[in-house]
């Protein structure tokens, strides 16, 4: 695609994702937020797969929008009586949300303006490359420096934890 095509389509992942994002956040009904939760991290994949990281994509959709998204609906649905939806917001709470998000958004446009991170002689950055999968398969299971394997197994323990609460709570009812 072209550099404008790309452009496009970047800005339209965006305006998905910050509207998804707002309306996961300000939804009154548990099962709606969840479901812009669920556009949000779909957008998500389609930032990777314009940056030509078809792994990460694949990733994206399958453990998150697939694995701990519907693991967010079980526990929504387990848990929460028939039209079920939060309780209202205190007006303090609120403004400290208001004020934490500003602060966020100030430090983000500061890095951002602050910083150049287009380097138009990193092929990786254009999205020209793609990493082998075999060094992201080694990255994960590797014990040297800079490799995952305790976070990964650590976070398998922890999914195996989730899953046997949700057991639980299902039992109990």
């Amino acid at each position: 695609m072209g550099t404008t095509a790309n452009m496009i389509v970047f800005y339209i992942l965006g305006t998905l994702i910050i509207v998804s994002s707002v309306l996961a956040v300000t939804s009154k009904r548990m099962l709606r937020a969840a479901t812009y939760l669920l556009f949000v991290l779909i957008g998500t994949a389609g930032l990777y797969l314009l940056l030509s990281y078809h792994f990460l994509m694949g990733v994206q959709l399958a453990v998150y929008a697939g694995g701990i998204l519907v693991l967010f609906i079980f526990a929504i649905l387990l848990t929460s009586a028939k039209g079920d939806k939060f309780e209202p917001r205190d007006k303090q709470k609120v403004l400290y949300g208001i004020i934490a998000a500003l602060a966020g958004v100030t430090v983000t446009l500061f890095v951002t303006l602050k910083y150049k991170f287009l380097y138009p002689d990193n092929p990786t950055i254009a999205g020209d490359k793609e990493i082998n999968m075999k060094e992201i398969g080694q990255a994960l299971t590797g014990t040297e420096k800079y490799q995952y394997l305790l976070p990964f197994e650590i976070l398998g323990v922890l999914l195996l934890a989730c899953a046997i609460g949700g057991i639980l709570i299902a039992r109990k009812r």
